[in-house]
């Protein structure tokens, strides 16, 4: 028997083949272009407004359930059944740190921690590399990654600014020198001696390295052992090295000044074309001296300039023409001023010593020596502050000291008294450019001092 068609079963099923159709569009899509976007579709189908009819017919009853089931069928979330996505992960590689020691090569560093030699020599005939691979010195580290032995790269400070580095690539290996950026931050520090320079200057936080820069820079006015009194203070303004957000090290002195026994002395920093530092007063006169009154790092002075000293191993009287430093034996001896290196050898009572010819008809003694300095041989210039010789007890001493005299016009003079002849001032083609850095740094300077001034006064009230 044939019964008439339902006109709701006959507007449903195209509808629901309709709706089966779009699904699987929509599967496709997902697979497609990512399952995200079908997110957003269900969203939007989801969030689509629905009219209600205020009064329904059979055939607006048909309508409304083929609306209701595609909603439905859209809606409903799309579950992906085919082979799960992957992501790629970095691959793990080892790391291993090798620093040279003496006597040590990368080659046989390499054999003992099992990395792959073909790979060195590769490096090593790149033109960065194989420069670097030449000069490797004890103390050098090399950060090596790799995968098995098979090198993946390689990474080594040069020193503060660059770097080596080393790169597997397809093509085969690359190396390059890097910049190592750095970042230079200012520091005032201000300190007042009690009694020594190096521990009210550790009481201010300075480390050694600066304390021994401002005992130098003011070596020529001030002697660090001798003159300082209670009360003294000094104001000091320097660099701090920082890198990758870390401290690195302490950079050079900007300026400073010490005060000693009522006197100031001030010296401030300056580069000139060539890269030459040196420290100059503020009227453009350098700090330096000529000569430096102590040409030895010493513990104390073990006997004075003194006509009519009586000789300790003679038990005579016997002028002392010269000044001795008790040190330690090796402690280096410095050249007190440029000069020609003009005797060197045993010299009576004196022992080992050496003479050096300055200008102005100056010369200088040193004596007692341990042993000399490679560099300073008979004819030889040298520089003020290069080392001569080593502290010892040859000739007639008994005890490890430096002999030190003075002479001018070949007369004894008391080292530790005479006027010694000032060092050239800061040449004429910088000067106008150095008054004009410096002002603001004794601005600068200044202000910092009226601020420690008043927080003393503070504190004192």
């Amino acid at each position: 028997m044939h019964r008439p068609v339902s006109p709701l079963l006959h507007d449903y099923k195209p509808t629901a083949a309709k709706s089966s159709r779009k699904s699987k569009a929509l599967l496709w899509f997902a697979v497609g272009l990512g399952i995200p976007l079908v997110g957003i579709a269900m969203i939007s189908i989801v969030d689509t407004p629905r009219a209600t009819p205020a009064t329904t017919t059979p055939g607006m009853t048909a309508m409304a359930g083929a609306e209701v089931a595609a909603a439905d069928l859209v809606a409903e979330p799309v579950i992906y059944t085919g082979t799960p996505l992957v992501l790629a992960l970095e691959p793990e590689y080892e790391t291993l740190t090798l620093t040279i020691r003496s006597g040590d090569t990368l080659d046989q560093l390499f054999r003992q921690h099992k990395l792959s030699i073909g790979h060195l020599a590769t490096i090593a005939r790149l033109d960065e590399a194989g420069k670097q691979f030449r000069r490797i010195k004890p103390g050098d580290v090399f950060e090596i990654t790799h995968d098995d032995g098979q090198l993946v790269s390689m990474y080594s400070s040069l020193n503060l600014t660059s770097a080596l580095k080393v790169d597997r690539q397809e093509s085969g290996f690359t190396a390059e020198i890097i910049d190592r950026p750095i970042e230079v931050r200012k520091r005032l520090a201000y300190g007042v001696i009690d009694s020594s320079l190096f521990e009210s200057a550790a009481d201010a936080g300075l480390s050694d390295k600066l304390i021994m820069n401002i005992a130098g820079i003011f070596a020529w006015d001030v002697d660090f052992v001798l003159d300082i009194r209670t009360g003294d203070d000094y104001y000091v303004q320097w660099e701090e090295i920082w890198q990758d957000g870390a401290f690195v090290t302490d950079g050079e002195i900007i300026a400073a000044e010490f005060n000693n026994n009522g006197s100031t002395h001030r010296a401030i920093r300056f580069v000139d074309d060539t890269g030459r530092t040196d420290y100059f007063t503020p009227d453009g006169h350098s700090v330096r001296k000529a000569f430096i009154r102590a040409p030895v790092n010493f513990t104390r002075i073990s006997s004075n300039f003194n006509p009519k000293r009586r000789h300790p191993i003679l038990n005579s009287i016997r002028a002392h023409r010269g000044v001795d430093y008790a040190a330690p034996r090796g402690t280096p001896i410095m050249a007190a001023g440029d000069g020609k290196v003009i005797f060197r050898g045993v010299k009576n009572g004196y022992g080992n010593a050496v003479i050096l010819q300055h200008g102005g008809n100056i010369t200088t003694l040193y004596a007692h020596m341990s042993k000399y300095a490679a560099k300073a041989r008979i004819g030889q210039r040298v520089r003020q502050g290069q080392t001569i010789g080593y502290v010892g007890a040859t000739g007639l001493a008994t005890a490890n000291h430096l002999h030190y005299e003075y002479r001018l016009n070949g007369v004894h003079r008391n080292p530790r008294t005479v006027k010694l002849p000032q060092a050239d001032p800061i040449s004429e083609e910088y000067r106008e450019r150095f008054f004009t850095t410096a002002a603001p740094i004794l601005e600068e300077l200044e202000r910092f001092k009226n601020t420690q001034l008043a927080t003393v006064a503070f504190l004192e009230d």
